[in-house]
């Protein structure tokens, strides 16, 4: 029983802190955007009781259970993030196989995402879903690859055992291709920043374009702690987990993520939201091959 309930208040911490990279980044995106701080901190609250207070909005022949699918399973997928991540000793989830879990977990956003679109039966909606499909083959394979580089240095796949390798330097130190792309594949499967035209307003909201009330709420919450989720998973992977100085290491994680998730917001609040042909191009020439390089480097350097 008592592990039981320890386990209970383990997860609602991970909850808590999870949501708590969601309200970061929704205040760190609109300051980036403009809005002043000191407004920027309540704006997700007054908008919480906005939404909740306005009607679902319908669509004829939606279908309904795959639209409510792709919408309500985006803070799933963020609170599953989270638990793979070893906010302490070891995550609440432990597994030797966590790098592989948080890939698969990032392309089950993109189901989510798809649906969300295709649900509505709305010409916005699926465009902004096709949109979304063809950005991620622009950022996904970079992030695989991005994901391998540390793995190889620490050669596990376990996301604490790569936290600890890093007692003498910091993966973001020497594999920063690969942190950049991971990163970038962060804004992708968050639908943030440069990376958001499947939510673009050209398209009258894209795969939003249909959606109100707490239907648009729980997909908003979602889409920012997936960007707080997806710098969570950072932490371990690039930036030495909970090794720091004075603090216990799981106050190192939660501020190495809060920072992470703020700045990450701010950027994408600053940056211009970029046309689909242009980023798939940067992808694919720029960045992948860029990640490969780095992997090959890591390469050497691990059999050396």
């Amino acid at each position: 029983m008592t592990e039981l309930l320890q386990g209970v208040l383990v997860a609602a911490g991970i909850a808590t802190a999870v949501l708590a990279l969601a309200w970061a980044s929704s205040a760190a995106l609109a300051v980036g955007a403009g809005r002043p701080a000191a407004m920027a901190l309540g704006d997700p609250l007054l908008e919480v009781c906005r939404l909740l207070r306005q009607r679902r909005r319908t669509t004829v022949s939606a279908d309904v259970a795959l639209w409510r699918l792709g919408g309500w399973g985006l803070l799933p997928v963020a609170l599953l993030l989270g638990a793979l991540v070893p906010w302490g000793e070891e995550a609440l989830v432990p597994t030797s196989l966590g790098v592989v879990w948080a890939n698969t977990l990032d392309v089950l956003v993109w189901a989510l995402v798809w649906l969300l679109g295709w649900g509505a039966n709305s010409v916005a909606g699926l465009v902004g879903g096709y949109r979304f499909l063809a950005l991620a083959l622009g950022y996904e394979l970079p992030l695989m690859f991005a994901l391998v580089a540390p793995a190889m240095a620490a050669s596990s796949l376990d996301l604490a055992v790569i936290a600890g390798s890093q007692e003498g330097l910091w993966y973001a130190v020497w594999m920063p291709a690969a942190f950049a792309a991971y990163l970038l594949g962060v804004l992708g499967f968050a639908v943030q920043g440069p990376l958001s035209a499947p939510a673009g307003q050209e398209t009258s909201g894209g795969v939003l374009a249909e959606l109100s009330g707490p239907d648009l709420l729980v997909v908003r919450v979602g889409r920012h702690a997936l960007l707080g989720a997806g710098a969570a998973v950072a932490v371990p992977l690039f930036l030495g987990g909970g090794s720091g100085p004075w603090l216990p290491d799981p106050v190192w994680v939660v501020v190495k993520a809060l920072v992470l998730t703020a700045s990450l917001a701010y950027l994408a609040g600053r940056l211009p939201v970029l046309r689909v042909p242009r980023l798939l191009e940067i992808g694919w020439v720029v960045v992948l091959p860029l990640v490969v390089l780095q992997d090959l480097v890591v390469a050497v350097v691990v059999v050396r």
